[in-house]
């Protein structure tokens, strides 16, 4: 399997239903942000998967593209009877840096881990947050919108340096 820069309108429904999934039980319940944490945590870690132009994370990214856009055009085709193959306009995250990827790849480490501390329900959440996250973040929209996020931790990462550089302590 290949992976994909492409949403199509499939990979579109696929992420929308899990979205779905994830924020109907909030929105009928309390509506406590709490709720919402572990979907916003796969989310961010599917963010800066998405920063990363390759390597395990950029290849995990591309790969959840391809899954979204083969499971939601099957459900798409089964359940309206139309195919839903069309593409969307494609956006990336660009301009991560070496220090940025530290922290991008440290942001994804702290989201493993609460994964493996985390109950069943929680690790789904998270996990739907990642689908999500890294289908959407194949969108021009979404995209741009983080597009400060590369920038972002390159920034973090740059202060880490210097920081252990001691640069500007004494």
């Amino acid at each position: 399997m290949n992976g994909t820069t492409t949403l199509t309108l499939g990979g579109l429904l696929a992420a929308l239903l899990i979205l779905t999934a994830n924020l109907y039980p909030w929105y009928t319940g309390g509506r406590e942000m709490k709720q919402l944490t572990m979907f916003g945590k796969g989310f961010a870690a599917a963010a800066c998967a998405a920063a990363c132009p390759g390597g395990l994370l950029g290849w995990a990214h591309a790969h959840t593209g391809s899954v979204a856009n083969g499971t939601g055009e099957r459900a798409g085709a089964n359940a309206a009877g139309v195919t839903a193959g069309n593409s969307l306009t494609t956006g990336q995250l660009t301009g991560l840096g070496a220090t940025g990827a530290v922290i991008a790849v440290l942001a994804v480490f702290l989201v493993f881990l609460s994964y493996k501390s985390a109950g069943k329900k929680d690790k789904r959440r998270i996990v739907g947050g990642f689908f999500v996250g890294s289908d959407l973040l194949l969108t021009a929209g979404v995209a741009g919108a983080l597009s400060w996020l590369p920038g972002a931790l390159n920034g973090v990462g740059d202060g880490v340096v210097a920081a252990v550089q001691g640069s500007g302590i004494l």
